[in-house]
């Protein structure tokens, strides 16, 4: 064996100086606070295209109703009951998502309701037939970027609702410029500003099934409520009444302004309290008829997806302009501007 100088054991390994380790935390907090917005991003686009496809199945299952009926859906049902006199004509109130229920994919709710009895009792009740169907969750009818739960024990909710056009005559539901309100039947071919141009659908957030902050209200979720109709911009801000009972979006089935209708008279998430208003009084054709200036909102940052009569989806932020947006509402105005 070969003898050289003493044997030495030398190690390359020491320990890291608290300089070091204070670095390489530094160096570890940088890069997860440039990861996280970047995750956060992905995630919030991945729900928007959700969103956007949810919207796109409302729109081909539209072309389906239209393929059968010739003509879009109404968004609200208002008739009377031979069975009993007394209910009001729009307790029948089935929203153009009951409507369109049959032409989607979710088996659970084809079948379930049945749409020639009205929704409410005379008693303002709902009635018996219907306490298990108006339940149904469908995962369609609501946006992933919104809590997608129930706000309300007796219904399943929706954050998507169909246009009526853009707020005319005080909000009315019935008769208006838009495709769908009350009882209509306008074919594609009414729609002379072109389908590509007027919009279908859109989206709103669910009110909180907690009821409203004790220390004020967010325009967002909550809306003021009138006893009286038709609307005016008078009234809707100079009162202080509030429903507390019925948060936004809490039925799917409902053909309502505060479930599945919506109109333009408010830019997309206004600052602008929504205003909802209902004849209390009259015969029953009219008794209970909602009125409603419901802006579309969303918690997408910066604005709301937007279903046009063509089965096309766009986003539309919330400084579009309001002339534009009111244009998009209406079927037969004769507008040029495109939105």
């Amino acid at each position: 064996m070969k003898r050289g100088l003493p044997y030495r054991c030398y190690s390359s390994l020491r320990g890291f100086t608290l300089v070091e380790l204070l670095v390489v935390i530094g160096i570890v907090g940088l890069l997860v606070a440039l990861l996280l917005p970047a995750v956060q991003s992905a995630r919030s686009a991945a729900r928007n295209a959700s969103c956007k496809n949810n919207l796109r199945q409302l729109g081909l299952a539209a072309q389906n109703y239209v393929s059968v009926h010739r003509h879009f859906p109404a968004a609200t049902t208002s008739k009377p009951y031979p069975d009993d006199v007394n209910t009001p004509w729009t307790f029948y109130r089935w929203s153009a998502l009951a409507l369109l229920s049959p032409h989607m994919e979710n088996s659970d709710v084809v079948g379930a309701i049945d749409l020639s009895i009205p929704l409410y009792g005379s008693d303002l009740s709902i009635r018996p037939e219907h306490t298990s169907a108006v339940r149904l969750l469908v995962p369609e009818f609501l946006c992933p970027s919104d809590e997608g739960r129930p706000n309300t024990p007796e219904f399943a909710p929706t954050n998507y609702a169909l246009c009526t056009g853009s707020g005319v005559d005080g909000g009315a539901p019935h008769e208006t410029d838009g495709l769908c309100f009350e009882n209509s039947s306008v074919t594609p071919a009414g729609v002379e500003d072109g389908l590509s141009h007027t919009a279908l659908a859109s989206e709103s957030i669910l009110g909180p099934s907690d009821g409203f902050e004790s220390d004020g209200h967010d325009p967002q979720y909550d809306y003021k409520f009138l006893t009286r109709a038709p609307l005016n911009e008078a009234r809707c801000t100079a009162t202080q009444q509030w429903n507390v009972n019925d948060p936004r979006g809490f039925a799917w089935v409902n053909g309502e302004y505060r479930c599945a209708m919506y109109n333009h008279y408010l830019t997309p998430n206004s600052t602008t309290y929504d205003c909802m208003g209902v004849v209390v009084f009259g015969s029953p054709e009219v008794r209970f008829r909602p009125y409603g200036w419901r802006a579309a909102r969303s918690r997408h940052a910066g604005g709301v997806n937007t279903l046009m009569a063509d089965g096309a989806v766009t986003f539309h932020t919330d400084n579009v302009e309001a002339a534009v947006w009111q244009a998009m509402a209406t079927r037969n105005g004769g507008e040029t501007v495109r939105p």
